[in-house]
């Protein structure tokens, strides 16, 4: 990924936070002719140094078959991005996008044995079903097993992570607020997640 100086982010802890919270990627691998690519939810393992990601997807996606020829695959964590307008700076400029997002580079394999990837789907499931009773342990036995034949589960053990968080760096202090305080006035999220972004790597 290019990264300009002014945006990389090498904070391991604030990177790995980030990957956690934008746990819904993008998988890329390569078929031989073409990228293809995959949206995919993921879980984040950390382990001292080591990291994994495990997923799981449909088997009948093909990409999946594609880890055997591929020894390095991509999964892309896109967090907050917005529009920035020329006319909040002090000067003349061109409109931007500011933006974070994360690329994990890692080495995949498929995951065969029933039982890890009950362990992945339940944890998932666990996750997100906090506020009800849905359990996969209290489905019936005949369903889970049919519904684990159904997906390809897979796990990959990161080699590489690069951060790019486009926050606007490389302004001037007065431009730097300007912007801030234009994306608080606006009504959608993703503005006010980038201006809180703003606030806080400006104060660091």
């Amino acid at each position: 990924m290019h990264i300009v100086k002014y945006f990389r982010e090498e904070d391991r802890g604030k990177i790995l936070e980030f990957i956690r919270q934008n746990d819904f990627a993008t998988l890329v691998a390569f078929d031989g002719e073409k990228p293809v690519a995959s949206h995919l939810l993921m879980e984040f393992i950390e382990d001292g140094e080591r990291l994994w990601i495990n997923g799981h997807m449909s088997r009948a996606n093909p990409l999946w078959k594609m880890f055997e020829k591929n020894p390095e695959v991509l999964v892309i964590f896109q967090g907050p991005h917005t529009y920035i307008s020329p006319t909040w700076y002090n000067h003349v400029n061109v409109p931007t996008w500011n933006y974070q997002s994360v690329h994990v580079y890692g080495k995949p394999r498929i995951i065969v044995d029933p039982t890890e990837t009950y362990g992945i789907l339940k944890r998932l499931t666990d996750r997100y079903e906090t506020t009800t009773p849905y359990r996969l342990e209290t489905l019936p036995q005949d369903f889970v097993e049919k519904e684990i034949r159904g997906v390809a589960a897979f796990q990959i053990e990161v080699t590489e992570i690069e951060a790019n968080y486009k926050l606007s760096q490389n302004r001037d202090e007065e431009s730097y607020r300007s912007i801030v305080t234009h994306l608080e006035k606006r009504t959608d999220d993703y503005s006010h997640e980038i201006a809180k972004a703003m606030r806080q790597n400006r104060s660091r």
